[in-house]
């Protein structure tokens, strides 16, 4: 069965593919999470609208997420956690409170999704923490963690 993916689906292709699949994937997973249509003349004009609606809304993303890159460039947030001994903190800093910390600086537009922690910060110290925008633009920022 062919099918035209709406959407970018992992091991299979990317939007606007079409792509020829097993009948009951499509009828059981793609069809109703509405990752694809069939592929028909019909839906084949609709989904290239679709494509390019959302090559201009990229582009525009893109060309946002440039901006805030450049303004996260050079930012350094403070989080004050209790410690113990050997600056060993009694929680962990997670991405929520790094991301709780760049709203209290007026960065509202970073996700705590978007920020990467490889694993919770424990101790304390500065620590460079990546923040991924969008699907190629990233920003780094400084995260100082002092006792409370």
């Amino acid at each position: 069965m062919e099918v035209i993916l709406r959407e970018d689906v992992e091991k299979l292709g990317n939007r606007g593919q079409v792509v020829k699949v097993a009948p009951g994937y499509a009828r059981n997973f793609l069809l109703p999470k509405r990752l694809a249509v069939l592929a028909t003349e019909g839906n084949k004009k609709i989904v290239e609208q679709e494509r390019q609606a959302y090559v201009r809304r990229e582009a525009k993303q893109q060309d946002e997420a440039q901006d805030l890159a450049k303004q996260l460039t050079g930012v350094t947030v403070t989080i004050a956690q209790k410690a113990g001994d050997n600056d060993q903190l009694f929680g962990s800093v997670t991405a929520k409170d790094v991301a709780d910390a760049l709203a209290a600086k007026d960065f509202t537009a970073v996700d705590r999704r978007k920020i990467h922690l490889p694993e919770p910060i424990k101790s304390l110290g500065v620590y460079e923490v990546p923040i991924k925008l969008v699907s190629n633009v990233g920003a780094s920022i400084k995260v100082e963690v002092i006792a409370k």
